[in-house]
């Protein structure tokens, strides 16, 4: 998968996988991650499906309807991927914490109903619920934010609270924040999500 990886100045601190929205690259949300962890190692990926020449994690058939098939393979390359790169680059698998924005908080989402242990920790900006009916892993000491809005046009104020009911319900720490921003990724939901990891993954 196409990516960049910055080595960060704390071997310790979590590695942050960056997953961009549609539209984006592997550059979108650097400056996220200085705010998030400036000591972290960085993973950042860019999605290999094109909707209209725009990069994706995944096909959607629709506005909010995901393509399931794709989603679910899509996810496993994800999960694939991160574990040759920490070969490759030589950090921990169990140490890497998810950031993304929309679509790219959609595909750490689903890392997250697939795989117990997937991700130490994720910062989901207006994600929405990846797929319904599954059996969840066990996300015991997990902890997660997602940055949401009220008035989100793409991810519904009630999807966002299902999404975290589902989470919790897996065992997970959830701390949601909302915004009245739309589905932009504000300044203000940024500077709440880098004070809750502050206190999530204290140095």
């Amino acid at each position: 998968m196409k990516h960049l990886f910055q080595t960060g100045t704390d071997p310790n601190a979590p590695v942050l996988l960056l997953l961009h929205g549609t539209g984006g690259n592997e550059h979108d949300l650097l400056p996220l991650a200085q705010l998030l962890s400036p000591s972290s190692s960085v993973l950042s990926v860019r999605g290999s499906v094109l909707e209209n020449g725009m990069p994706r994690f995944f096909r959607r058939l629709a506005e909010g309807i995901f393509d399931e098939e794709d989603l679910k393979f899509r996810t496993k390359e994800l999960y694939d991927f991160i574990a040759e790169a920490s070969e490759t680059y030589g950090f921990s698998r169990d140490n890497v914490v998810a950031a993304g924005y929309s679509n790219g908080a959609n595909i750490a989402g689903s890392l997250l109903f697939h795989y117990a242990n997937a991700l130490r920790g994720a910062v989901l900006h207006h994600p929405m619920v990846p797929l319904r009916g599954l059996a969840l892993p066990d996300m015991t000491n997990v902890p997660i934010f997602i940055g949401a809005g009220t008035n989100d046009p793409i991810c519904s104020a009630t999807e966002s609270e299902e999404l975290a009911s589902l989470l919790q319900g897996a065992g997970a720490s959830v701390t949601v924040h909302w915004e009245g921003n739309g589905h932009r990724l504000s300044s203000t939901e940024v500077q709440r999500a880098a004070e809750w990891f502050k206190a999530a993954f204290p140095s």
